[in-house]
């Protein structure tokens, strides 16, 4: 599908849309991280082990747009740290460093230590950088975001490219101090091959640095801004209060990066349940906070108190149901165990941010056997992360990751159907379950592992059919996927088809090691797997993945593990589908939308959609997505078959089921 069209439309139930100090569980037993042994999760390297890998700067020269006397910016490459380059305190930002290696060279990152004089004036914040093979033509910035206001290495990774030159541009000061730029050491990287062909293995492109590790991440309704945040702490979740939550935010159309910590609602939002309510606005619950919520509308760009969780929970998942309420169930990572008090459903009313219990939505049935529960004499591990699917009627269908599958009513004090087991498959942890086309009830699952840590992820794809609520739905075992996987990340994109990026072979939080590097992407009809361009860095425990409203795909986090963990990645990458590609790799002319007849429309009803440029052959809806820890109950795809319009444009049907199209986003 070449050509793909961004826009926003609200479904509701009917045509006037309704409006819609907890305790801490500090996660770390002696000698582990979060069920992780502290031996198996690597130091980050000392800053000479890191530059002694960089390309000798033999020779190489730089220029700069300024600078202030005795700190020149050839200071910036003269190997010593107690020298530093800084810009004319006269000159505004932005201001720039170039640095020519002489040679054409394949690169693939760059790191900056930040001037150690005991000044942290010129720390680069909001930032680009580029790459060019004759120092003049620079082309689009391979990287760009907002660096930590730190005195440590920066370190930022971006897909190989041919490069003799790198241009380092600052946009602001990290710390809003002064209107300079300084750099102590700049240190250049090679890489080994240069990417694929686009037009068959899409591209990773820009590269996003965060002052955050994107572990929880969403789509700004109004804005079209992707939401990101972490813990109390930017690259930890262990060791404090946690009465508060640090988030970034990305705008793809001016590609700046604005942080901000969150601290009105008292809750520190790590491991939360997620989803987006009919109104667009993001609901997390519970977490390091076990039994806080808290709501972000993207129209006033605020965060509020939704009100408490009947039960305390952390690891859970949570699903908008087909009324416009939110269910949530399981999740004994905080709050303590379910054995004796096990984590029943709760349903959350957006209208009057009240949480009532379902205690006929028994959280047992649908139980992982992970050894971990056993060792510790209770829950911990096994109802985390359930795959739930709002569906029709107010009911959710759970399909994973126990091997065990579940219907569960709302209405009510609730209910619980046995719906059979998920054909072969084993306990898949961590692994991930999509719903590529909801017209037809059809769910992907792929992956994931039998236990949650100490694992070997299968490469297991199933295909799970959905009809009536209480009805066994039809599984389907198709064939496995390239690469075994346990904390990947998948995509719906809007041709149908599903985007599989990251993950392990072998699940160990906080490691890069045994990492899928190269992406996988399901084709529907063909039900296959097919190998698409490798990425530049692992994407494995705590990373994220989402849908931007442009059609490309968002990859970013990991680790997310403390000081000193050589696993954290406040960055992420932007990978653009071969759909945005010509034959030859130049980017393909795209339709534009021209008009939508109706922002806002009820299930069952239509809409005039009308588009001028390349021809345009199909359409369809894809929820917006929010997303944390493997599990994306939002996203949706549904299908639409257009018919000629009277004026020329083309009219699709929205199906008339409130549980094929959730209301909102």
């Amino acid at each position: 599908m070449r050509g793909l069209l961004p826009f926003l439309i609200q479904f509701s139930l009917s045509v006037a849309l309704p409006q819609v100090g907890p305790d801490k569980n500090p996660q770390a037993k002696s000698g582990t991280l979060d069920g992780v042994l502290l031996s198996q999760i690597p130091a980050k390297p000392a800053v000479a082990v890191i530059v002694a890998a960089a390309i000798p700067r033999d020779g190489w020269t730089v220029t700069c747009d300024s600078s202030q006397a005795g700190n020149d910016c050839s200071n910036a490459i003269d190997g010593s740290t107690d020298t530093f380059w800084v810009t004319d305190s006269t000159a505004s930002l932005p201001q720039s460093i170039v640095i020519d290696m002489q040679t054409t060279r394949i690169v693939g990152n760059i790191t900056i230590q930040p001037r150690q004089d005991g000044s942290s004036d010129g720390n680069i914040g909001q930032h680009q950088i580029f790459l060019s093979e004759d120092g003049t033509n620079w082309g689009n910035p391979v990287a760009v975001g907002r660096y930590f206001d730190t005195t440590k290495l920066q370190t930022t990774i971006f897909t190989p490219g041919n490069a003799r030159y790198v241009k380092i541009t600052s946009l602001s000061e990290a710390g809003n101090r002064a209107s300079v730029m300084s750099i102590a050491e700049v240190n250049v990287y090679d890489a080994t091959d240069l990417p694929p062909s686009p037009a068959t293995a899409g591209s990773w492109g820009l590269t996003v640095d965060f002052p955050a590790v994107a572990v929880s991440a969403a789509i700004e309704w109004a804005t079209g801004r992707l939401l990101i945040w972490s813990s109390f702490s930017w690259n930890g979740f262990v060791g404090a209060s946690g009465h508060q939550t640090v988030t970034a935010i990305y705008d793809p159309v001016s590609q700046l990066v604005s942080d901000r910590t969150i601290t009105n609602t008292d809750h520190d939002m790590f491991c939360e349940g997620l989803s987006m309510d009919a109104d667009g606005r993001i609901v997390a619950v519970g977490g390091n906070s076990d039994r806080g919520t808290s709501i972000y509308d993207s129209t006033s760009d605020s965060w509020s108190d939704g009100g408490d969780l009947i039960k305390p929970r952390g690891y859970q998942s949570q699903a908008t149901l087909s009324d416009g309420r939110l269910f949530t169930i399981g999740a004994s990572w905080s709050g303590g165990s379910s054995t004796d008090n096990p984590k029943d459903g709760e349903i959350y009313d957006t209208a009057t941010n009240t949480w009532s219990a379902l205690p006929g939505c028994p959280v047992a049935p649908m139980l992982t056997s992970d050894p971990e529960d056993k060792s510790l004499g209770h829950i911990y591990r096994g109802d985390n992360h359930g795959w739930l699917f709002g569906w029709k009627n107010g009911s959710v269908f759970q399909g994973g990751p126990a091997v065990a599958m579940n219907w569960y009513g709302t209405s009510g004090t609730g209910t619980q159907t046995a719906a059979g087991n998920r054909a072969s498959d084993t306990d898949s942890m961590c692994g991930n379950a999509i719903m590529y086309d909801a017209v037809a009830g059809k769910i992907l699952t792929i992956g994931g592992a039998p236990n949650y840590v100490n694992s070997y992820s299968t490469s297991n794809a199933h295909i799970i059919t959905l009809s009536d609520p209480d009805t066994p739905p039809e599984v389907a075992t198709i064939g496995s996927m390239s690469f075994p996987r346990a904390f990947h990340n998948s995509i719906i994109l809007p041709n149908g088809k599903v985007f599989i990026t990251g993950g392990q072979y072998y699940a160990v939080g906080f490691t890069d090691q045994t990492p899928q590097l190269i992406p996988e992407m399901f084709d529907p009809d063909t039900q296959t797997f097919t190998q698409m361009a490798p990425i530049s860095i692992p994407r494995n425990y705590h990373s994220t993945g989402v849908l931007l409203p442009d059609a490309t795909v968002f990859n970013g986090g990991g680790g997310l593990c403390g000081d000193g963990c050589a696993t954290n990645h406040p960055d992420a990458q932007i990978y653009s589908p071969a759909y945005l590609f010509n034959g030859d790799g130049s980017l393909a002319a795209r339709p534009v939308i021209d008009s939508v007849s109706a922002g806002t429309v009820a299930v069952g009803g239509s809409i005039t959609i009308t588009t001028s440029g390349p021809a345009t052959t199909g359409f369809a809806l894809i929820r917006l997505s929010s997303t944390t820890h493997t599990v994306n109950t939002d996203q949706r795809r549904i299908a639409l078959t257009p018919t000629a319009g009277a004026d020329g444009g083309s009219v699709v049907t929205v199906p008339a089921d409130p549980g094929v199209v959730l209301p909102g986003y």
